[in-house]
């Protein structure tokens, strides 16, 4: 079985390390953990992940966020990966700093990744885990709020939260959506 699984974040040293990249970080640590590295390809990073029996190509998309779905859309049919084994990882402001929340398909909630993806495959039926990075921003502020690096103390508590979004990643590949889910949400 074959999945791609998507890391959506902005390419650039600008951006390293913001809010708006935790799925960059969160598939950088599974590349740690997994024993694969990333290499430039066709409009992304890629990284290829076995476990148990799965090959995961994992991505990360070199264009920007409001043009992820682009990315996702070509590796989809170039590895001939079905929908439904598709993972995206992005923030969420909707929810609260460091909850991790699996979801099989959904509105773009807002998020530009999110919308063109949905808007490129045409469909909003995908699994996304999305993690939260609070909405501690002023009136007007959001976007200088995502990009914004994280805060010492917020420092503190996202590996842990990353280590949670690994184990939700190999769940996904071995036992679906629907059963990682009621495993993993409200936890």
């Amino acid at each position: 079985m074959k999945f791609l699984v998507v890391g959506l974040g902005n390419i650039g040293v600008e951006y390293l390390n913001t809010r708006h990249n935790i799925g960059f970080n969160i598939l950088d640590a599974f590349s740690e953990a997994s024993n694969f590295s990333f290499h430039p390809a066709r409009l992304a990073y890629k990284g290829i992940a076995k476990y148990k029996g799965r090959t995961l190509v994992c991505i990360k998309p070199t264009t920007y966020m409001n043009l992820s779905g682009k990315a996702v859309n070509y590796w989809m049919q170039t590895e001939k990966i079905p929908i439904e084994n598709i993972l995206v990882i992005t923030d969420d402001i909707a929810i609260p700093l460091g909850t991790l929340r699996l979801k099989s398909k959904g509105s773009d909630g807002g998020h530009n990744g999110l919308k063109d993806i949905q808007n490129t495959l045409g469909t909003n039926i995908y699994s996304r885990l999305r993690f939260g990075i609070g909405d501690e921003f002023k009136h007007g502020r959001q976007v200088d709020f995502v990009l914004s690096k994280w805060s010492e103390d917020e420092l503190t508590r996202i590996p842990e939260r990353i280590e949670k979004s690994i184990e939700i990643i190999r769940s996904f590949v071995t036992i679906g959506a629907e059963r990682t889910m009621s495993a993993y949400n409200n936890k």
